[in-house]
């Protein structure tokens, strides 16, 4: 089963890596929201567990190893083609994770990354869910 047109839901987790009030994200040079900033994750592969997902595609996109702690939220990204059929359907785990390792670096399919603020980040093209949950960071004081 491809990502595109899928039979059924795609599992994907994600990291929010945040230090000294900043959250790392990432810019996604693929679909779905290609050019748009978000925060590194990806699919979890069969027979991988959540956290061991984190922690490889956290180091793919960005090359810093880091710990998943607690789930942050979990949510659905569905993306319907110009005729109003689903092209893209994923449930995102997203978890608080800490960098314990490695130099931030863009890789595989990201083409920048960068650590910002509640506010820079609210000034970039945000995914959606990605600008819900940052607006939530900030009104928690997290960012």
């Amino acid at each position: 089963m491809g990502r595109e047109y899928p039979d059924h839901p795609i599992v994907g987790v994600a990291a929010i890596i945040i230090q000294d009030r900043r959250i790392l994200l990432i810019r996604r040079g693929h679909e779905p929201g290609k050019g748009q900033w978000s925060v590194p994750g990806g699919l979890v592969e069969t027979g991988e567990t959540l956290a061991a997902a984190v922690r490889r595609e956290a180091f793919e996109e960005t090359g810093l190893l880091v710990e998943p702690e607690e789930m942050a939220t979990v949510a659905e990204a569905i993306t319907p083609d110009e005729t109003g059929r689903v092209r893209f359907h994923y449930v995102l785990i997203d978890f608080f994770a800490r960098p314990v390792g490695g130099k931030p670096s863009p890789a595989s399919d990201v083409t920048d990354l960068r650590w910002v603020t509640g506010q820079e980040a609210m000034e970039l093209d945000l995914t959606e869910g990605v600008r819900t949950f940052v607006k939530e960071l900030m009104s928690r004081g997290r960012l």
